[in-house]
């Protein structure tokens, strides 16, 4: 019986092209999609993959075009847009779900389908790529480490420039502020909320807490209550971020951020394969239990594009014949605790 095909949505962006580009590569044959039929052709041309074009704003087309696809590989952002229609799309037509994302409200909302997700057998995983993989693991194996811990701690240092898909998410996110997670509740802080100095791998850095995916994930994941993401951030940018929190209104007007994304649609290109290739990532993170006990762990990677593509084939790979149960996982639930160190270029996860 011949394998099912499997797709990658939002192939035309940035993300979605480099990993079109390494399937294709490895010798895989995703079908290529989205909505903007001459960018979808023109790269399933140069690939000689199979193309379809729909638009998930038209529940009944995106149905039509994944009745027989076995995975979905969604990479088109914001997912604060996409990833819901997507979702309802995978559900109707018995489709695995996996998805790129780092946005705290997906994974909530993805989160949220898990029932349903076990009744039809279907695995529904967002944030494969570097968000939030990586940090997921290094969560879990912190939470092996020290079993009743309460307060979890993570961060990451990584250059290299956004992608568009990126920035755009962050421009989104601005808005909404900061976000921590508090005796399991996720929690709105200001900008800028927390500074602390953490060594990455690199030597000691201030840093900064951001609202990132893992604080949602990471309670998924291990249990633990209390969550908070870092990134590496000078002191005048982290004061500014505090100082620009009463503005946040401001910041989701819709014609302010219709005009700083058109900006964005100009300036921003994503990293070339050299700067890729020079840019590597550190990971970081901590658990404290109520006796003051600590334990740290440390990751390096590949850049963050570069784990995100082999991330998402990791989980491509397990999921096509696959026989588990279905329902909403993590990437540690799905792939392992360790599943990170499987990924080319990246090292193994220290415990100390």
């Amino acid at each position: 019986m011949a394998t099912r095909p499997w797709m990658i949505y939002g192939a035309n962006g940035y993300t979605g092209h480099l990993l079109a580009r390494e399937a294709q590569r490895q010798g895989l044959k995703p079908i290529l999609a989205g909505r903007n039929p001459a960018a979808v052709h023109a790269l399933g041309s140069r690939l000689g993959l199979e193309c379809r074009i729909f638009d998930l704003q038209h529940p009944e087309r995106a149905h039509e075009a994944l009745a027989d696809v076995a995975v979905v590989a969604h990479c088109a952002g914001p997912f604060s847009t996409t990833s819901l229609p997507m979702l309802a799309a995978c559900l109707a037509s018995g489709s695995h779900y996996l998805d790129i994302t780092g946005e705290i409200d997906v994974f909530e909302t993805a989160h949220g389908f898990d029932q349903k997700a076990r009744e039809q057998g279907l695995v529904i995983c967002p944030g494969v790529g570097f968000d939030v993989l990586p940090s997921d693991c290094l969560a879990v194996c912190l939470q092996q480490a020290l079993p009743d811990a309460e307060q979890l701690t993570l961060g990451f240092d990584t250059g290299g420039g956004l992608s568009p898909g990126t920035a755009r998410t962050l421009l989104q996110g601005l808005p909404l502020g900061g976000r921590v997670r508090r005796d399991g509740f996720i929690t709105p802080v200001p900008l800028g909320f927390k500074r602390r100095r953490i060594d990455f791998g690199r030597g000691p850095k201030p840093a900064v807490t951001i609202p990132w995916g893992d604080v949602a994930t990471a309670y998924f994941s291990t249990g633990i209550g209390n969550v908070e993401v870092y990134l590496p951030a000078p002191t005048a940018l982290a004061v500014g971020m505090r100082l620009l929190d009463p503005l946040r209104p401001l910041l989701g007007q819709p014609r302010l951020q219709d005009w700083l994304a058109r900006l964005l649609e100009r300036r921003v290109r994503g990293p070339d394969l050299p700067r890729r290739e020079r840019h590597r990532s550190w990971l970081w993170g901590e658990v404290r239990n109520a006796d003051g006990q600590v334990r740290s762990a440390r990751l390096e990677t590949a850049n963050g594009y570069t784990v995100t593509v082999h991330g998402v084939l990791l989980a491509l790979r397990h999921l096509l014949g696959y026989r588990g149960p279905g329902g909403y996982f993590t990437p540690s639930q799905l792939l392992g605790a360790r599943c990170v160190e499987r990924l080319p270029d990246s090292g193994q996860i220290l415990v100390s």
